[in-house]
């Protein structure tokens, strides 16, 4: 029991030391320890009363955690009473500012509404005194804005462009127009109707398709064509600025307008104007070129155009050896007597001589028809082949139509009918298969039918010439047979 309580007493003097108890705390301690002092039996105070210095010590230090505790507390109600003091000082000086602002803001506000009281009171009074004026000054404005709508997309603007500041100082200004801008909205109108009867040339800037910007000499007409270089220049909505058309009209619309910037002032030339003032010019950027137009028909288009090429190039081949045969064959009938291996009727004609001539009409019929029909194949070549492509090209033009439409429906399944551009693909698709496909058999059509008109007149020189020999020799034996007889 003894050395026990001698631990005990050793490990409780090591948190008082570190960390000093409130006065509550201090006073269950002392009470506890107390109680024990009491529980204490007779034999266990003759033991104690042998050591008296460890209890001593412990309620030495029971008393200074006390006296500690009590002296900690007091000097936190001391700062709280102390912070308190000053919150409440604190708390009236806000209140008072507080105070302060309201009265100016008070302040602030009746001037504010005794301003707007005067406002509202001058604005009658103008209003009553402008009379007429103010219906002048709305017109005014309103023309000045029309004006300048109308100015931006024109091509005279360029040539005189601080026009449009004058403009939008009237549409735009908060104050009344004065009479020097009255004047100067309706000489900016008269000059827009007399620069619109002349043409004129002017320096400006203009930007290419690449949208680098460089001054150029531009050439107008009117309000209604503008070029550079015969390059011919459009004005977007909007954007006041002259920029050459990434896709001129054709080469004799360009030498127009470099023939009519070569003449001498005032020129007589024809040229080119869009009445719409550069409307139609700006949709020659939309419209397709023929590569363009070519590459809409998709795999039918191509298809159709090397069919239609080797149709063509056999064509041409075909009624090139029509010609020289033709030639040939008509100077053979020249001197049929004399035939000459370079042409089919000498060939025909050949079966008459060397030992042939001794053969029976019946005979020589035979060869006849067999030398005319060795050359009836070289004269008849490529027409089946020919009238093939042409029977084949709509078929092909009908395939991609099949195609094209196919595609128009799956886009239509997509997205909907609400854009007609993205039905624009396959629906050109469609139209220019079947363009190519009656492009390359129409064309065809009319040069089989050369072909086989030629080709039926050389065959029939040769039937008529080997028909007349075979005549000429009957009737010689004929008449050597008559006249032995």
């Amino acid at each position: 029991m003894h050395g026990q309580w001698r631990s005990a007493g050793r490990s409780g003097a090591s948190p008082f030391s570190a960390s000093p108890p409130t006065r509550g705390e201090g006073s269950r301690l002392l009470l506890a320890v107390t109680s024990a002092l009491l529980i204490v039996t007779s034999p266990a105070q003759a033991q104690t009363a042998a050591k008296p210095s460890g209890l001593d010590q412990l309620l030495k230090q029971v008393q200074e955690s006390a006296q500690q505790s009590s002296k900690l507390n007091q000097e936190r109600e001391a700062r709280f009473l102390k912070n308190k003091n000053e919150q409440a000082a604190l708390l009236a000086k806000a209140e008072a500012e507080l105070a302060a602002v309201e009265a100016r803001v008070n302040g602030v506000k009746g001037r504010f509404d005794a301003g707007q009281r005067e406002i509202a009171e001058l604005k009658k009074q103008l209003g009553e005194r402008a009379g007429d004026y103010t219906q002048v000054y709305a017109a005014a404005r309103q023309s000045a804005g029309d004006l300048r709508t109308v100015l931006a997309d024109s091509y005279i603007n360029p040539q005189y462009p601080k026009r449009l500041e004058l403009l939008d100082g009237i549409a735009k200004g908060a104050a009344l127009p004065s009479i020097n801008q009255l004047e100067s909205l309706w000489l900016t109108l008269q000059q827009e109707m007399t620069e619109q009867g002349k043409s004129a040339r002017f320096k400006a800037e203009v930007i290419d398709p690449l949208g680098a910007k460089a001054e150029a000499e531009v050439v107008r007409v009117g309000a209604f064509t503008a070029f550079a270089d015969g390059d011919y220049l459009a004005i977007p909505q909007g954007s006041g600025e002259l920029r050459a058309l990434s896709r001129q009209p054709g080469h004799g619309a360009r030498g127009l307008a470099k023939d009519f910037a070569e003449e001498d002032e005032e020129p007589i030339a024809p040229i080119l104007i869009d009445p719409t003032r550069g409307s139609l010019l700006a949709l020659q950027v939309d419209r397709p070129s023929l590569s363009e137009r070519i590459h809409q028909g998709g795999w039918p288009g191509y298809v159709i155009i090397v069919v239609g090429l080797c149709g063509f190039l056999l064509a041409i081949y075909q009624l090139q050896y029509l010609l020289r045969v033709d030639a040939s064959v008509r100077a053979q009938l020249v001197d049929p007597r004399n035939p000459r291996p370079d042409n089919p009727l000498g060939r025909v004609l050949s079966v008459f001589k060397g030992d042939n001539e001794k053969h029976d009409p019946e005979v020589l019929e035979l060869r006849l028809s067999e030398a005319v029909l060795k050359e009836t194949p070289a004269i008849e070549r490529g027409q089946q082949l020919i009238r093939l492509v042409i029977a084949a090209g709509p078929l092909l033009g009908l395939l991609g139509t099949v195609a094209g439409m196919i595609e128009t429906f799956q886009v239509i399944m997509e997205a909907g009918a609400g854009d007609p551009k993205l039905m624009a693909g396959g629906i050109s698709k469609a139209m220019i298969a079947t363009v190519l496909g009656l492009g390359i058999a129409i064309p065809l059509l009319f040069i089989n039918a050369v072909l086989a008109s030629r080709s039926r007149a050389l065959i029939q020189i040769l039937d008529e010439q080997s028909a007349g020999l075979l005549a000429e020799r009957i009737e010689q034996q004929q008449s050597g047979a008559f006249v032995r007889a």
